[in-house]
Order: C-alpha cells, then structure tokens, then sequence
C-alpha cells in the first residue's frame, strides 16, 4: 500500500506556472506506475499524465501537451508535474495516483492510490 500526498498547488494568472508535487510513503513507491488527473468544476475526473515506473517514458492529456512535463525521483519517492503557460481552463483539483497495472493507463479506475488533491486556479 502506498500514501500520496500532492502539493504546490494555489493561485497563478493566465501564462503562469506552477510546479506540482507528489511524495509518497508506505511501500516501495518505485514499483507504481504514476499519474496525475485533475477535475475541474462541474466535470469529470480527466487524465493528465503519466509516468512510467522504470525508464522515464511518459504520455499526456491532449489538453497538456506541449505545456507539461511529468517527472519523478524514485530515491525520493517523488512525482511532478511542471505546468507551464496555464490557462484558466487548467483550473481544478490535481490528484496524484498509483497504479500496479500497465502503464500511462488514462483510466482512472486503473490507478488504485490516490492523494487528497492539491487546488489550481488560473486566472483571465
């Protein structure tokens, strides 16, 4: 079993950036497969990102492409996500998760931990 807890999450103008972060406790956090998903007022949960436990490979949300990166240091039990020119659309609540399945799994009921979820507002 493994705990996420995100953070870095706050208020940020259209153009911004903001640089998410995950840690991770109780089991070996580097045998999970990762992902961030966020879920915005009056919609459904969306994929993010994901990252791939071994070997750095990574795959993102149309929405994101070109905007954020997703990395990780399993010696530190750790997952980001840098976003960068945000727009107000990327407002929501990020969650951090965890998955023992195959990777960049863009379902969310694929990913069987989830952190509490950190809030991002962008402004016009």
């Amino acid at each position: 079993q493994v705990q996420l807890v995100e953070s870095g999450g706050g208020f940020v103008q259209a153009g911004g950036s903001l640089r998410l972060s995950c840690a991770a406790s109780g089991r070996s956090f580097s045998t999970y497969n990762r992902g961030w998903f966020r879920q915005g007022p009056g919609k459904e949960r969306e994929f993010v990102a994901a990252l791939r436990r071994f070997g750095g490979f990574t795959r993102y949300g149309d929405s994101v492409k070109g905007r954020f990166t997703i990395s990780g240091d399993n010696a530190k039990s750790m997952v980001y996500l840098q976003m960068n020119s945000l727009k107000p659309e990327d407002t929501a609540v990020y969650y951090c998760a965890a998955s023992t399945g195959s990777w960049g799994n863009a379902d969310s009921r694929e990913y069987a931990y989830w952190g509490q979820g950190t809030q991002v507002t962008v402004s016009s």
